[in-house]
């Protein structure tokens, strides 16, 4: 498969395409399904908030909420799916890093029960680092957002 050029759409990525594009693995692959992928441009993934997430143990025992970082850990990861999409063939067994995170804002808690919508778009694409603006909603409301810089890098030797 060629690089794809924006606005070519590849439509869904289930959960075994996902882990075969990204490297994480439970308890920290936070992403089931990534829709609506438009190469180049933009995705939208979906994360079926349980109850049995181990982070709710301990945030928080009798008021589970899910931690913002892991809100903008689930947006970084739907972006990674994107990016290794867009990319095709050359991207098969890269690395989606974090570089930087800004503007982080949470609006509402998130809880077991939810499905978090996390919505994607480019904002620029240098190469290999490429920026996104990512915002999490549960039913249309917006909970969470954020802007992010990640770089495309072969894994270590």
């Amino acid at each position: 498969m060629a690089p794809a050029g924006p606005g070519d759409v590849a439509t869904t990525a289930d959960i075994q395409a996902v882990m075969a594009m990204l490297p994480h693995r439970f308890p920290m692959l936070l992403v089931d399904r990534v829709e609506d992928i438009i190469l180049g441009t933009s995705a939208r993934g979906i994360k079926a908030v349980t109850i049995n997430e181990p982070f709710f143990a301990g945030h928080f025992p009798g008021r589970p909420i899910m931690p913002g970082v892991l809100i903008v850990e689930a947006l970084a990861q739907t972006a990674g799916v994107l990016a290794i999409r867009t990319l095709g063939d050359a991207g098969l067994g890269k690395l989606v890093y974090f570089m930087a995170i800004e503007n982080a804002k949470f609006r509402s808690p998130v809880e077991p029960g939810c499905l978090l919508d996390l919505k994607v778009d480019y904002v620029q694409n240098r190469g290999r680092v490429s920026k996104f603006a990512g915002r999490a909603e549960i039913a249309g409301k917006l909970v969470a957002e954020a802007s992010f810089t990640a770089m495309i890098a072969d894994p270590p030797a």
